[in-house]
């Protein structure tokens, strides 16, 4: 038997969700037999699934040392080339700069990522201690495609964690992008789609209609500065679905400058591009709660690269 002392970082999750994490190889089938046989029990008492677990509440495990450890993943150095170029920061989140090419989470083939990135940074700066830790792992929130630049959250504690993702899902972060595209756009409008995904060639296809396997996307355009040939836009991300922004705007025959994947391969390429003119540049936090209320109104932005600024200045 071991017993687990609850911290703040596991503070607030179903002990199922929990144990899973803990013993992050056994089987579900597992946890749950454990519960369901009472060799699980919480503050001396018997567990059940959706028991919620508190700051100092005590796990007691009756299983041995062995089994547990043979469900549990070995710690493994995280170990990154990247260096965060770090927005804003404080004891919750932290934002950070995301440049073209780097990708937004490990893939089992490259673990170069911002997500690892981030937990070297704070390991170094001793705010994160994987070996003591029980379950908690600091993660970004939001991802970008490997080669749109911007602002991805971070976040510190697991609830800085639950929270944002919870904000992000009741859309109370604002995301907005910088992007050129294609052909004049005078006016402002709000695009209202399905978008299906198609999983064989890694692309989404926009549609007017409504199918089993397609979702509801809307996504707000402002055009900043226009001309006969090309209209740089402020586009607000409302629902965020993958490659949302690059096939809506295509969709609407406003294909974004440099896109290789979206773009009509026949318009213009005056422009030398060899990835998307498309830019997370701002983000505003409304209605978050539990801890994190400070960061309401707030906005964060950030300048584009002087490569977009070139571009910008050679067709206004």
């Amino acid at each position: 038997m071991i017993k687990i002392k609850i911290s703040e970082n596991e503070s607030g999750q179903r002990i199922d969700r929990f144990l899973i994490k803990y013993m992050d190889k056994a089987p579900k089938g597992f946890i749950q037999k454990m519960i369901r046989k009472k060799r699980i029990k919480l503050n001396s008492k018997r567990a059940y699934p959706d028991d919620i677990i508190n700051i100092n509440d005590e796990l007691k495990l009756y299983m041995s040392m062995e089994t547990i450890n043979k469900f549990r993943s070995d710690y493994e150095e995280i170990k990154s080339n990247i260096k965060l170029n770090v927005i804003y920061e404080d004891d919750n989140i932290i934002l950070i700069y995301k440049k073209k090419g780097d990708i937004s989470h490990s893939h089992l083939d490259d673990k170069e990522s911002i997500s690892n990135a981030l937990i070297k940074y704070l390991i170094d700066k001793k705010e994160y201690n994987p070996e003591l830790e029980k379950t908690f792992t600091p993660a970004i929130s939001n991802r970008l495609d490997r080669n749109t630049s911007g602002i991805i959250i971070g976040t510190k504690n697991y609830n800085a964690l639950k929270n944002i993702n919870k904000a992000i899902r009741n859309r109370n972060i604002d995301k907005y992008y910088k992007a050129l595209v294609y052909g004049k756009v005078e006016k402002e409008m709000l695009l209202e789609n399905y978008i299906i995904k198609n999983s064989r060639n890694n692309m989404v296809e926009i549609t007017d209609k409504n199918a089993s396997n397609a979702k509801r996307i809307e996504t707000r355009i402002k055009p900043l500065v226009f001309n006969d040939e090309y209209t740089l836009l402020e586009v607000e991300l409302i629902t965020g679905r993958t490659h949302q922004i690059r096939a809506h705007l295509n969709f609407i025959n406003h294909p974004i400058v440099g896109d290789k994947k979206y773009t009509n391969k026949n318009i213009n390429k005056n422009i030398k591009l060899n990835s998307q003119f498309l830019v997370s540049y701002k983000i505003k936090f409304n209605n978050l709660d539990s801890g994190l209320e400070y960061l309401n109104g707030k906005s964060f932005e950030i300048p584009l690269e002087y490569k977009y600024d070139e571009i910008l200045k050679n067709i206004f």
